[in-house]
């Protein structure tokens, strides 16, 4: 089954905790601090592969964790690296900020990557905090908490023509006829559900069609398959109009290149002035043939390009490859409308945020949350450092504006003491 769109929640591995040791050799006095640093937990990459074409790996597979970084060990050992976790992708695969909607990337070319979440930074050992005033520290930090995000893939089919139609008007009976595709074909309305592509080889080289889902009126507004069906034609270069000359699906023919012009419009000014060519299908039934004469005239007085065919008989599909052929020599490759990227506001982040419950104040978020995860609260050294730069930024002064009491209890990370004034 074709996938063309997914959610997915991906974070990058956390950071090695850095390590507290001190170098033990015999005869070697007083030796020095060297506990070495945690590794980096693994980042997570896409990667395009041209051998996909469906987002279907997604199907039953939402979160994904990069590997965590090793902790620092004695002898300024630093920890090994977290692996990086590479997802690959077809190429088209847009890739969005399900967060702020912006677009992160627009992956085409085979074999490109995009980092999609860093792993966290491990944290330093005690030898990295030796000073001339200090030389024996006994605190290290703890390893960084990789990024975490929602992403939204979108596929956009990476095809050069894309065969658009009301239902029914024979786009999956012409593919099958021009190429080694299959798609399943029967008389009745809505048959196509999603997209095929089809390989058209031509003279000495080959051409990439695409089927897309029969399109209903009103679909810029979702109506039907909706934005799902157009977003598929941005990227292709020509654009036939497959239409059912005899009116038996219930449109005049003339009425029907109407809907299709106006619906490609609506949804994107570039649709409408993109390369298309008017292909008059099932020359082979009595009705179409009634109708030519009056077909043919309204078009001439358009100047519009077109051309007659039976997918079913194949009569005129080699007029239609020649004009195609042409068409795309000629076709330049169209610039993709991209939704424009949310400007994220500036603003200076407060130092901490304090959240109270009856008795009890939180000291979380802001500048100190990275400062909380990375301390190692079973060095007095760290601790110590952690209260010094809150005291710093106005904790006391902050939990006093707050309503604390003596005897309350405040909770820094995962330590907990009583307020004393």
């Amino acid at each position: 089954m074709f996938l063309d769109e997914t959610l997915i929640k991906v974070a990058g591995g956390k950071g090695g905790d850095g390590v507290i040791s001190f170098r033990r050799e015999k005869y070697v006095p007083r030796g020095g601090p060297d506990g070495g640093d945690g590794g980096r937990g693994g980042h997570i990459i896409l990667q395009v592969d041209e051998g996909l074409n469906t987002l279907a790996y997604f199907r039953n597979r939402k979160d994904f964790q990069a590997s965590d970084g090793s902790a620092g060990r004695g002898g300024n050992k630093h920890g090994a690296q977290g692996k990086d976790l590479i997802i690959k992708v077809p190429p088209g695969t847009a890739v969005y900020n399900n967060e702020t909607g912006a677009l992160e990337a627009d992956l085409k070319e085979p074999g490109q990557e995009y980092l999609l979440v860093r792993g966290g930074t491990g944290g330093k050992g005690n030898a990295r905090f030796a000073t001339s005033t200090n030389r024996a520290p006994r605190k290290a930090e703890k390893g960084e908490e990789g990024e975490y995000k929602e992403i939204r893939l979108e596929l956009k089919l990476l095809a050069e023509v894309g065969l658009v139609g009301l239902p029914n008007a024979g786009k999956s009976t012409l593919l099958s006829k021009v190429s080694s595709s299959r798609p399943k074909i029967a008389s009745y309305p809505f048959t196509t559900l999603q997209p095929m592509l089809g390989v058209v080889d031509y003279q000495e080289g080959t051409m990439v069609w695409a089927d897309l889902p029969g399109l209903l009126e009103g679909a810029h507004k979702g109506v039907g398959l909706g934005h799902r069906f157009l977003k598929h034609i941005e990227r292709t270069r020509v654009i036939l109009f497959i239409i059912d000359g005899s009116g038996l699906a219930g449109h005049d023919p003339m009425e029907a290149i109407n809907i299709l012009e106006k619906e490609l419009g609506n949804y994107s000014e570039g649709l409408i002035k993109r390369p298309r060519l008017l292909v008059i299908n099932k020359a082979d039934l009595v009705e179409t043939r009634e109708n030519l004469p009056a077909i043919e005239e309204e078009l001439h007085k358009r100047t519009q390009d077109f051309c007659v065919i039976s997918a079913a008989t194949g009569e005129g599909l080699d007029i239609l490859l020649e004009k195609v052929h042409v068409l795309l020599q000629e076709a330049p490759v169209p610039e993709i409308e991209r939704p424009a990227v949310k400007k994220a506001v500036m603003r200076e982040e407060p130092p901490y945020n304090i959240v109270r419950e009856n008795d009890r104040f939180t000291v979380q978020g802001g500048q100190a949350q990275k400062r909380i995860e990375r301390t190692d609260f079973s060095s007095e050294e760290s601790v110590q450092e952690l209260l010094g730069w809150l005291k710093h930024k106005g904790l006391y002064e902050a939990l006093q504006e707050k309503g604390i009491k003596e005897g309350d209890t405040v909770i820094i990370g995962p330590m907990e003491f009583d307020y004393i004034e």
